[in-house]
């Protein structure tokens, strides 16, 4: 398989970071965009070279793209995913992947081509580096995590809808978080979290602690605020402290990480390598948005399922359900994916 054909549906705040980066994806072009709003297909189709539609449906019967990137908000992503396996084309869905747990599992029930969800933090240079020192054997076996990302940075004002939702800095940013913690240390045995809405104006929480218990024995701490007053602010990056039996890697503010070990401390310049086009306040989301996509098409074009695969991504999903539950219930809670 080269030279993939791909479509994009949603062409709204984040997805322009999509489009953008399809341009330097190898091994694949963007032949179509769609958007309910005419003029932004139409400025989406002027950045990719695409073909503008401003329906779903007869979008995929013209184009007959092997692949599509769905962009949109979580309320929409089953109807367009149903629409993609009826014409039999794999699927790469922004998170969240849809908006409770149900939904999900029906996602995957009706799916029979590949599918993976747009889960961008794992694939952000800093978390790639940090990783690979993990399985190099650089801390042992780890015991303990811990993992902030903090900052008084307006999230709401290019993304008005995130003031209205009732579940809000779990499923929209915590859920990365959470992927996160997996991705480091494996899958969870139980969690526990708190919240508190401490955003005014916004009906859902703003803040949150979640303490996870790894099926391996590991423990792991998530810390997540939209509303830390910090200088300087580390936005947009995750802050991580990772401790095993021989040592410890801490992912420090301004991309480095150290090694500490038996008394020394090496020190790794982990900043991400963007793209031409990339803003730099937001470099680090830009350049992950592009290794996911690459990541993507590799593994279509190998045969391999993605590293955060539909079924992959509903362990994380289980695991934002019981943080929910948890913060209701006031106890620990099993991940039920």
């Amino acid at each position: 398989m080269s030279g993939l054909r791909g479509a994009v549906i949603g062409c709204g705040f984040f997805a322009q970071n999509h489009l953008k980066a399809w341009r330097d994806v190898e091994g694949a072009r963007i032949v179509a965009v769609c958007d309910l709003d005419p003029a932004r297909a139409e400025a989406a189709a002027a950045l990719t070279g695409a073909r503008a539609h401003s329906d779903a449906a007869s979008m995929f019967a013209e184009e007959k793209p092997d692949f599509v990137d769905i962009a949109t908000t979580m309320e929409i992503h089953e109807p367009l995913a149903r629409l993609a396996a009826r014409h039999d084309v794999a699927v790469i869905c922004q998170k969240p992947f849809a908006p409770d747990i149900e939904t999900v599992r029906r996602i995957l029930g009706f799916t029979r081509r590949p599918i993976m969800v747009h889960e961008n933090f794992r694939f952000q240079r800093p978390l790639i580096e940090l990783e690979r020192h993990v399985r190099a054997g650089a801390v042992g076996t780890p015991f303990f995590a811990h993992i902030s990302w903090r900052t008084g940075y307006d999230v709401v004002a290019g993304q008005p809808y995130l003031a209205e939702v009732e579940r809000f800095i779990i499923l929209d940013l915590g859920i990365h978080l959470l992927d996160v913690a997996r991705f480091l240390l494996g899958d969870v045995a139980d969690i526990h979290c708190r919240t508190r809405r401490t955003m005014p104006g916004a009906k859902g929480e703003a803040s949150a602690v979640l303490s996870l218990r790894h099926l391996s024995g590991a423990v792991s701490q998530i810390v997540c605020s939209y509303t830390t007053r910090i200088e300087p602010d580390p936005f947009p990056q995750t802050l991580i402290e990772l401790e095993g039996d021989r040592g410890s890697l801490h992912l420090r503010h301004d991309y480095r990480l150290e090694h500490h070990e038996r008394g020394r401390m090496t020190v790794h310049d982990v900043a991400p390598r963007p793209p031409a086009w990339a803003d730099p306040q937001w470099a680090l989301v830009q350049e992950s948005v592009l290794n996911t996509q690459q990541h993507w098409i590799d593994c279509l074009r190998s045969g391999r399922e993605p590293q955060t695969s539909g079924a992959d991504n509903l362990k994380t999903f289980a695991l934002v359900e019981a943080a929910y539950a948890s913060a209701a219930s006031g106890r620990a809670e099993v991940p039920e994916a």
